[in-house]
Order: structure tokens, then sequence, then C-alpha cells
């Protein structure tokens, strides 16, 4: 059998909030509550499964989408308001990179996670 990612836990101040706000970006649903988990389940099957917790230590989590997706879930971003930036460290504001023929973005959920939107399998910067 070979090693495949089946679900990562992300800790979350309010887990329905941010499982929501990141399937709403993706153009996704959550799953139903599993536990005290709110799951996200993306098109490889692999859930992410949102834990509340008192405190959040961010982290960063990929998105690789297809052309398509990228520009409905820029669209949603930027009709939530939401602020992205061409880099991780958050320098380049309103920009959108091109890197290795693709294109990519970070933006941050309710708790401060670097998410990040790219096209074309980009290495993750």
């Amino acid at each position: 059998m070979s090693v495949e990612l089946n679900h990562t836990i992300v800790c979350a101040t309010d887990r329905e909030k941010s499982a929501e706000f990141l399937a709403g970006i993706l153009g996704l649903r959550t799953d139903p509550v599993a536990g005290p988990f709110v799951p996200v389940r993306l098109a490889n099957g692999v859930t992410l499964d949102y834990l509340q917790v008192e405190r959040v230590t961010s982290q960063h989590y990929a998105f690789l989408v297809g052309e398509d997706d990228f520009d409905a879930a820029m669209a949603r971003i930027e009709a939530a308001g939401v602020g992205y930036w061409a880099d991780p460290f958050h320098e380049r504001p309103g920009e959108v990179n091109g890197l290795h023929g693709g294109r990519g973005i970070y933006f941050e959920d309710p708790d401060g996670h670097n998410l990040e939107l790219l096209t074309r399998g980009q290495p993750c910067a």
C-alpha cells in the first residue's frame, strides 16, 4: 500500500466559523460534525478536521487548484473583502504571484492560519 495523507487536524477558536470560511473560499461544503471535528473534505479524499481550542498557533496549508477554481476562489476572496498577498511573508499585498508558470496567493483564515492557493504544482515557498 502506498502512503497517503488521510486527514489533518486544524485548530480553531471557532471550528464552525473557520471550517465554513475555508469551505466557502474553496467552493466546498463542510461534512457533518464528527465527534469534536468539523471536516472539510478535499477532492482527493483528505479531510481537514477543524477542532475547537482556546488558543491557536498559526500553521500553513496549501491547496493545489485548477485555473478555473483559482479564478472562482479569487472572486470569492475579493467579494468577501479578504486580503491576500503574493508571498508567504505578506510583503506584496493585493498581488498574485506567477511562480513556475502558475499563479498563487496567500491569505489568512479567521485564526491567522496562512492559507495558500496555487496552480500548476508550484513548490511551496
